[in-house]
């Protein structure tokens, strides 16, 4: 670990925050956690299925046997978020929407501690100064833009992490509200299909987030992650499909206005996600041209990195 940076994860236990944890660790940096408490210790062993998932407990126990250092504290508390910061060098953020704004107190942390490297605030999703998204959508990359603005005014040295469409909200049910798997008989597709999006494992946004945190030239810049096998059109995600089940599906096409319509009428939570959908396959809000001043491409900087491909991903549901 001798000149690894100490990276400080916040929001540890959440679906990205434990993936950036084991990846952290994997790449040999020493890696702190921030819980509001530690976990006692579990005598008995138990067997970990999809059905007997990991509590918190195991899983920060899980760190700790991994050599992830527990740090007690809580962002709403400024003494002990500033004794934390006080021991590490990179500081990420994995916190979900509705705690956005929490960051304007770690930013002044951050500020008052004085010995931080790099700070990447919560976003992992598009791009939130390059998108056209409806509402309720709009509003959280607003928020998450404000942050942005913050960090920069403030002076603190940052990188954004745009790593796009999760698997798991995206394609372990292909776009499909009303099922929990890709579908077998008919699909609903946004506008045409014909729209490039970008996806990634969960597993894999871990990855290369601590890629960019070990890499200078991340340094004040955004990190993109486009992945050439997964930068795809909905109808080559479905095509991909068919030929796994050996089946056509029955496609059916929806308009912009069908799909506006039907977020607007919907509650939470379908309406943010026919939103994220609506963002990415009908406005290829994944589609721009990147600036080498301020934007890496991951695929580019860090091509060496396996990942898990579209067509490896769906294979579990075949």
């Amino acid at each position: 670990m001798a000149g690894k940076d100490r990276i400080l994860v916040l929001g540890p236990t959440g679906a990205i925050g434990r993936h950036i944890v084991w990846a952290s660790v994997k790449a040999g940096n020493p890696t702190y956690a921030l819980v509001r408490d530690t976990p006692a210790s579990v005598n008995k062993p138990r067997l970990v299925t999809a059905a007997n998932p990991e509590t918190r407990e195991e899983l920060l126990e899980s760190f700790q046997n991994s050599g992830v250092i527990l740090i007690q504290g809580d962002t709403n508390d400024r003494e002990s978020l500033i004794k934390a910061l006080k021991q590490v060098d990179v500081v990420i953020c994995s916190f979900g929407r509705l705690l956005i704004d929490d960051q304007i107190k770690i930013i002044k942390a951050i500020k008052e501690a004085g010995n931080i490297k790099r700070f990447f605030p919560s976003e992992f999703g598009l791009d939130v100064d390059r998108h056209d998204a409806a509402e309720p959508v709009r509003e959280v990359f607003e928020e998450k833009a404000k942050i942005r603005r913050i960090v920069e005014a403030e002076g603190v040295p940052y990188t954004y992490l745009c790593c796009h469409a999760f698997t798991g909200y995206f394609l372990r049910n292909l776009a499909q509200l009303d099922t929990t798997v890709p579908p077998r008989d008919k699909i609903y597709i946004q506008g045409d299909g014909n729209v490039k999006g970008a996806y990634i494992t969960e597993a894999d946004v871990g990855t290369f987030t601590i890629e960019a945190a070990n890499d200078p030239n991340a340094l004040n810049k955004a990190v993109h992650i486009r992945l050439p096998s997964n930068y795809l059109t909905m109808n080559q995600i479905v095509s991909l499909w068919e030929k796994k089940i050996g089946k056509n599906l029955e496609k059916i096409y929806v308009s912009e206005e069908k799909v506006l319509k039907e977020i607007n009428e919907s509650s939470f939570p379908n309406n943010y996600l026919l939103a994220l959908y609506h963002s990415q396959q009908i406005k290829g809000d994944a589609v721009y041209e990147i600036d080498p001043a301020k934007d890496v491409e991951a695929s580019e900087a860090y091509p060496y990195v396996k990942y898990t491909t579209v067509d490896e991903y769906l294979n579990q549901f075949v």
